[in-house]
């Protein structure tokens, strides 16, 4: 999901105290679908094999704690390959949902796309961004094929959601670090904004997710988020 720049990048960001950060006490959420195929043999320079691992609770508070550098106002969470959320600082819980009111099982953010009343309406360019996230979901599977939570996670969403059962037969791969999103927030309007993620060396099971705002209307918006 992340060039080998923005790797570097991550692994020499300066550590930080844990701060607020939430990282709830269980965790992996559900998550499967065909036979690899092709797309392994398209992603192992980028997820070589071998150096994927499930990282445990406290290995996860551990990263969270160490990759949440002076993030002033920015919104984050920390995800595993599975886009599970592990944990996230208060900004990104106004900006999105409150994720301790959710099931552990239901903590993941492809989930939440496509199945959450208010998060399938949150983005004004859904059918790009669903598109991406179900191509980001397949380059994890395709890294992962054993893994039985994404094969479940996969699974339920093709049973459950038309829109993922299609996306997901078009067989797209795509590995991304960065980009632009535009949502419709409940409470402060639209907001553009421009997110990165990072992936740990030592940890490439991990994703920090970071958005910040792309204008001065938008960093207006997400500071009177942080004010609440």
């Amino acid at each position: 999901m992340t060039s080998r720049a923005d790797r570097r990048s991550s692994a020499c960001a300066t550590p930080a105290r844990p701060g607020r950060w939430r990282s709830p006490r269980t965790g992996p959420c559900p998550a499967g679908p065909d036979r690899p195929g092709r797309a392994v043999t398209q992603l192992q320079r980028v997820f070589p094999r071998g150096r994927h691992r499930l990282v445990s609770s406290r290995e996860t508070h551990l990263t969270c704690c160490h990759l949440s550098p002076h993030l002033g106002g920015s919104s984050a969470m920390l995800m595993n390959h599975r886009y599970d959320i592990l944990a996230w600082n208060p900004e990104m819980a106004r900006l999105l949902l409150d994720f301790d009111t959710l099931p552990p099982a239901r903590r993941n953010s492809m989930w939440l796309c496509l199945m959450h009343p208010r998060i399938r309406e949150f983005y004004v360019d859904r059918e790009r961004v669903v598109r991406e996230g179900i191509a980001h979901l397949r380059a994890a599977w395709a890294a992962h094929p054993e893994d039985k939570a994404l094969i479940d996670l996969i699974t339920e969403l093709t049973a459950h959601d038309e829109e993922f059962a299609r996306l997901w037969a078009e067989r797209d791969v795509k590995v991304n670090g960065r980009g632009r999103k535009v949502i419709r927030h409940p409470d402060v309007g639209v907001l553009a904004l421009r997110f990165e993620v990072l992936m740990p060396l030592e940890d490439p099971d991990q994703r920090l997710l970071i958005y910040r705002a792309a204008d001065d209307e938008s960093q207006s918006a997400m500071d009177r988020l942080c004010a609440r």
